[in-house]
């Protein structure tokens, strides 16, 4: 994949650092969109701060981009205490497990990105760990080896996951709060974008905002990618201030539509059309012929194709909508009516 193709991928990890950092809001009132899930978090913040207990272990799942991390990174500061992140695949043992919960103070927040992907003997640690603030481990080898009881301060685990889906009911289940992170409207996205400007000391006029927000496919990261790439245009054309000609401009050359699809989007839609008649295809038989891993296409690419009604699932596989259709200027099958 070129890198033109990776820009709207949201599960890419931006590479300025710094930058990054500083975009992230650090209050519940700092972050735009997501109402219901800093509403009810709002409370149970409150509450665990009354109380003065541990916060209820945290499940954020939804598509890559959201501000899931953002989110765990927000709780920990609206709850005063430390935060300590890793992610599922850097867990390997569960000697990794116990380093880390032996670092945590009484309060602190656990955060765990991937959580989805953690070993099953990981997993299973962490289910007392969770409940009752405890992990058994067994010291020494051979003969010599015993369990030995090692107990935890309370503490708050926040998982992140794109496949809520994939975490085995015994893990699910010890959530205490669970909260689902929604694509954010068009309006969200401006604010997030204006402020993101605003970091950046970068003027811009108020269509290019908007033309922006339409184009980041309901998702924060994308749209702070994509004005990091509009400033580097108006940097070079010397522009004070960023126009929506220079944005169309600038996305245009980065191969992302009105629509925010990119050359990825297009060949699975292109592809499903001209080769399968619109579907039902196979999702393993669209990463064959497109070259990507079947797990991209599910977590990145198809969510926001199903979120336009550019797609739909059906028990036999993948079926472009008439709008996918139209969108790519073919004509609908009379079949298909």
């Amino acid at each position: 994949m070129t890198e033109d193709e990776r820009v709207l991928d949201a599960d890419v990890q931006d590479t300025d650092v710094v930058a990054d950092n500083t975009l992230r809001p650090k209050t519940l009132t700092q972050y735009v969109g997501q109402t219901a899930v800093k509403s009810q978090l709002d409370v149970y913040i409150a509450a665990a701060k009354k109380r003065e207990e541990s916060l209820d272990h945290v499940l954020l799942y939804g598509p890559p981009g959201l501000g899931k991390t953002t989110m765990a990174l927000v709780i920990a500061n609206e709850l005063g205490v430390d935060i300590r992140t890793t992610s599922g695949p850097a867990i390997e043992k569960p000697g990794d497990l116990v380093a880390l919960l032996n670092e945590l103070q009484a309060g602190d927040v656990l955060f765990i990105d991937e959580i989805h992907r953690l070993p099953k003997i990981v997993e299973e640690m962490l289910y007392s760990a969770m409940e009752d603030f405890y992990v058994d481990i067994v010291v020494g080898q051979g003969p010599a080896a015993h369990p030995v009881h090692f107990p935890l301060p309370p503490f708050t685990l926040i998982g992140a996951t794109t496949r809520a889906g994939a975490l085995s009911a015994p893990l699910r289940d010890r959530f205490g709060i669970s909260a689902h992170m929604a694509y954010y409207t068009t309006p969200e996205l401006s604010a997030i974008i204006e402020r993101s400007a605003s970091i950046f000391n970068l003027a811009i006029a108020p269509d290019a905002v908007h033309e922006i927000a339409l184009r980041s496919r309901g998702t924060p990261r994308i749209a702070n990618r994509l004005l990091k790439r509009v400033r580097d245009f108006a940097d070079v054309a010397e522009m004070e201030t960023a126009s929506a000609a220079l944005v169309d401009k600038a996305l245009t050359a980065l191969q992302v539509d009105a629509n925010g699809l990119d050359a990825t989007d297009r060949k699975i839609l292109n592809l499903m059309i001209r080769q399968y008649n619109g579907g039902p295809v196979g999702l393993s038989t669209i990463a064959a012929n497109i070259g990507e891993e079947t797990s991209t296409i599910e977590e990145v690419y198809e969510p926001y194709l199903l979120q336009i009604e550019f797609l739909q699932r059906t028990p036999r596989g993948r079926v472009v909508t008439q709008k996918g259709y139209e969108h790519m200027g073919a004509i609908w099958p009379e079949n298909r009516n």
